[in-house]
């Protein structure tokens, strides 16, 4: 069970069970005690609490207790099986490996991921699909995204390629869903029209207030990206009447203060929204660090608390990390897994290549395939099935091990070079968005 308190609520989650629950000060005492029963409690809290006040709480824990929601005893391993060769469901294309922007904190080096700027031909595109096809199995609900750098850079092969996969859906009976990231540089009227007549989902770069965007994320000449995309954004999310978007920032040690990035964003308009960590050296003077860790803590509960404020003046708006439902959500097997890189879902390379996923790319020690051949590396394919929870010892008695999954695979190896160690900075943001989700899940319950 794990007790944590914020913006004045005392909660109580127990990762077993999945249930949440708020409490008063006298049970948040009660549950610091090594005994439950009434004559020890009772001694322990004296003269601190009213006697009939202890009596309730330790009778409202045994309630809960016997109802099998606090207290929980661990849930059973499930058998996990290997699937050899490994039944792909999702890839990530790599349409440009090259970008209009020149993004501070880029981890695709500006574009290309080390080596040459280059788009990817509607040859590998299409081999890329069949690629996929061919090794979902019985699989019938496919993902692919279209990435780079800048995918618009490569708009004729994104249709082409979205054509290609409809005539799949029909020949093999299987269903594409499709997603595409865009610095929205290149979001024109007819990109507009055909994203929405086609139902492609879409990610849109932005990283807030026009001073922490332009920064971040300039053009190559220097100057800034906000006053060229955030009209054709808000054009584009009111023509889906805002429906399957996200816009996804970056803060970094620049704009600690990102709170106020996500509340610029909800000002703009925009009702569906991301806010992601830097991933950084720690050379890199963008970079978090340990030291920030308290000041980060503080903005994500300053976030929480704008969230619930707005839900409860009737704008509600997503944000991603507090998108929570405790009665829905991943089978236990992806909980216990996590994202599937190196076996379930892919990235594809414009000469296609195959990586476990995009942030592997351009190194060759990863290199696990081709779309013409397949996975060709099954030991590295294994080596990335056999990660799980109960791998990591960090992971394997923690509260949100079953709402985490253990983290990054490529964060825990480029921090640590094991995969079993997840990224320290990481497992503690991650740790705090999950307490401030499940705080907005009780405060935004309560009306």
């Amino acid at each position: 069970m794990h007790k944590f308190m914020i913006n004045g609520h005392r909660l109580l989650f127990d990762e077993n069970s999945n249930s949440l629950h708020e409490i008063d000060q006298v049970v948040w005492d009660l549950l610091e005690l090594d005994s439950w029963e009434e004559e020890d409690a009772l001694r322990c809290l004296d003269g601190r609490y009213q006697v009939e006040d202890v009596r309730s709480g330790l009778a409202e824990l045994r309630e809960l207790s016997n109802r099998g929601l606090i207290n929980t005893p661990a849930l059973p391993r499930p058998q996990l099986q290997l699937a050899e060769p490994p039944l792909v469901k999702a890839l990530c294309l790599h349409l440009a490996h090259d970008c209009n922007l020149r993004c501070m904190y880029c981890f695709a080096g500006t574009g290309p991921f080390g080596g040459a700027r280059e788009l990817m031909s509607a040859e590998v595109g299409r081999a890329a699909l069949d690629f996929l096809v061919r090794s979902s199995g019985p699989r019938r609900n496919l993902e692919v995204d279209f990435f780079g750098g800048e995918p618009l850079l490569n708009f004729p092969v994104v249709k082409e390629l979205v054509a290609y996969g409809r005539q799949l859906e029909e020949e093999f009976n299987k269903v594409f869903r499709f997603t595409l990231t865009t610095n929205a540089t290149l979001l024109t009227q007819e990109v507009e029209e055909f994203l929405n007549r086609e139902h492609i989902a879409v990610v849109l770069s932005l990283d807030g207030r026009p001073e922490v965007n332009d920064r971040a994320r300039p053009y190559c000449d220097g100057s800034g990206s906000y006053q060229d995309i955030v009209p054709d954004m808000q054009r584009f999310v009111a023509s889906r009447d805002h429906d399957n978007y996200y816009v996804r920032g970056t803060y970094t040690r620049h704009n600690l203060d990102f709170a106020a990035d996500v509340v610029h964003l909800v000002d703009l308009g925009f009702r569906h929204i991301s806010m992601e960590p830097v991933v950084g050296a720690p050379q890199d003077d963008y970079a978090l660090r340990p030291e920030d860790l308290p000041r980060l803590m503080e903005e994500y509960e300053r976030l929480a608390a704008y969230y619930v404020a707005q839900h409860k003046a009737g704008k509600p708006f997503a944000f991603f990390h507090f998108n929570l439902s405790l009665d829905h959500g991943p089978c236990v097997i992806k909980r216990v897994t996590g994202c599937g890189a190196g076996y379930d879902y892919l990235a594809v390379t414009p000469s296609g290549e195959l990586y476990p996923c995009h942030q592997f790319v351009g190194q060759p020690e990863w290199l696990i395939g081709n779309v013409m051949q397949g996975i060709t590396r099954l030991d590295l394919s294994r080596r990335f099935q056999e990660v799980n929870l109960y791998c990591k010892p960090q992971c394997v008695d923690c509260w949100a091990r079953f709402l985490c999954s253990g983290g990054c695979m490529a964060q825990a190896w480029f921090t640590n070079q094991d995969f079993s160690k997840p990224e320290p900075l990481a497992c503690a943001l991650q740790k705090k968005r999950l307490e401030c989700a499940l705080y907005a899940l009780a405060a935004t319950a309560e009306g």
